[in-house]
């Protein structure tokens, strides 16, 4: 394709923004088309946890991983200087209790691991709690801490990268739209469940999952994450908690008593938040492909058409990698997909 060119893109999540800011920094002509509001799905939570995989067991989805979350800094830099808008991105580390003297040694097997994998640019070490001014209990008195975690406001950053892709001439369709070019569908677990119809077998799912603000300003310091509990302190002066994983679901977007005690456990785990206020309170369904991979690449049958989609619990942390993926493809044709994340492995 041609600088000037249209592309389209339908959804309106982190995916599909990403890949059309990536897109029009590039020279095409983007739109957005999205069917009720930006980061109206998963996109639009509250925890914003950009965190990697354990360094052990290597694979392909872990280097695309660590090669997007070490694109991060200068991709979130880039969308707040077009757009002027801050996405709330910053790269503080993350910090995990060890529960016993198993988990003291796991972790320090973890840490060679992360030596060889990450190459130097980011730690994995064993560390003391106190070294820490917001920490979780640790019966150990010793936790986790690496450096290559980092957090972002989902809805700050979705409104980011709308008000950058705008800035470069793209345009945010609300409502129907006219598909203009290529299309990606980055459409989240509806779309899941389209693509799954369209191809006769299940391709992906929507798991439900719930999350809080509390108001604590905890400053820049590291996220916590403990017993599957997010914490994440955000810029803004609120800790996010998260979140549930709920496969069967009656009410997608209602939060619950699952929610009560996530809260309550999150509490307990980081008492620094013993009182603090709840000031938001979400749910939402999260697409998570067959494969548990983004689903990247070709609509299989489907000339011009594309899918980005099954971000799951990582989207946010994928995006500027699927985003320079995708638009190499659409772009230049050029395929870069890993394996395990094409549309045809869900198959």
């Amino acid at each position: 394709m041609a600088r000037g060119e249209w592309v389209s893109l339908r959804g309106a999540g982190v995916f599909g923004l990403a890949c059309a800011f990536e897109l029009a920094r590039r020279g095409l002509r983007v739109r957005v088309i999205e069917a009720a509001r930006v980061g109206a799905g998963a996109s639009g939570g509250t925890v914003g946890a950009l965190a990697p995989h354990v360094p052990e067991h290597w694979n392909p989805k872990k280097q695309f991983q660590l090669e997007s979350l070490l694109m991060a800094e200068a991709f979130w830099a880039e969308v707040a200087q077009v757009g002027g808008r801050d996405p709330g991105y910053a790269r503080l580390g993350r910090i995990q209790p060890l529960a016993d003297a198993a988990a003291v040694a796991r972790a320090r097997e973890r840490a060679a691991g992360a030596e060889a994998h990450w190459a130097g640019a980011a730690r994995w070490r064993v560390a003391r709690a106190e070294e820490f001014a917001f920490a979780p209990l640790s019966p150990t008195g010793l936790v986790v801490h690496d450096t290559l975690t980092a957090r972002a406001s989902p809805r700050a950053a979705g409104a980011a990268l709308a008000a950058a892709i705008t800035a470069l001439g793209g345009e945010i369709v609300i409502g129907a739209g006219e598909e203009i070019g290529p299309v990606i569908h980055a459409t989240g677990w509806q779309g899941l469940a389209e693509l799954s119809a369209a191809f006769g077998k299940p391709l992906g799912t929507g798991v439900k999952g719930q999350s809080a603000l509390l108001r604590h300003d905890a400053g820049a310091v590291p996220q916590i994450y403990a017993e599957s509990v997010h914490i994440v302190p955000h810029a803004d002066g609120t800790v996010a908690i998260g979140s549930t994983s709920e496969r069967d679901f009656d009410a997608p977007g209602t939060p619950d008593e699952q929610l009560d005690t996530l809260i309550e456990k999150a509490r307990a785990l980081c008492p620094a938040l013993a009182g603090a206020e709840v000031v938001d309170r979400w749910a939402g369904v999260r697409p998570r492909a067959r494969s548990r991979a983004p689903m990247l690449g070709p609509w299989p049958g489907r000339p011009g058409h594309f899918i980005a989609n099954g971000g799951f619990k990582i989207g946010f942390g994928m995006a500027p990698k699927v985003a320079q993926v995708m638009a190499d493809l659409v772009l230049e044709g050029r395929d870069t997909i890993p394996e395990g994340f094409r549309v045809e492995d869900n198959l």
